[in-house]
């Protein structure tokens, strides 16, 4: 089975948001839709993946999260820019 930790943002990319799935499309597509209305990623609007890792160790995944959700701002720029260096909207890609 995989996990997933991915990186999203809103459309200024001034705002991160780090978390961990089982289902990457699903899980990004209920940040898109709002569906947690209280939720940070709603309310800060933040809805663009920019960036995603894959592993099938859910313990390496959760590991690995709480890592990136440590870095500076600057460090997890670097990381997203590595794989995207554009910060174009990934999802149209996972969907594939």
């Amino acid at each position: 089975m995989n996990y997933y930790v991915y990186i999203l943002t809103n459309k200024y990319n001034n705002v991160l948001y780090t978390g961990m799935t089982r289902d990457l499309p699903r899980r990004v597509y209920e940040h898109r839709n709002h569906l947690d209305p209280g939720s940070f990623t709603a309310k800060y609007k933040v809805t663009r993946l920019v960036y995603y890792e894959c592993t099938n160790d859910v313990r390496a995944a959760i590991t690995r999260e709480k890592q990136i959700k440590d870095w500076s701002r600057q460090r997890k720029n670097a990381l997203v820019e590595s794989m995207n260096p554009t910060w174009t909207d990934l999802y149209p890609s996972i969907l594939e």
